[in-house]
């Protein structure tokens, strides 16, 4: 059976843990109507996804 030998100090559990962070979504210009939104996904502003439409907004 796996069984750490010796408990781990709360500074080596702290510096593993340390990556663990929330990412800041990045953001790029709508190539249509110029607002920022996140790549690879439909503009919220005017629906339009590789240079189409897909998703009417009223």
């Amino acid at each position: 059976m796996g069984v750490p030998k010796r408990r781990v100090s709360k500074a080596r559990k702290n510096k593993r843990r340390s990556q663990w962070k929330i990412a800041v979504p990045k953001l790029v210009s709508c190539p249509h109507c110029h607002q920022l939104m996140i790549p690879h996904r439909v503009c919220k502003n005017c629906g339009y996804y590789d240079g189409r439409q897909v998703v009417n907004i009223e």
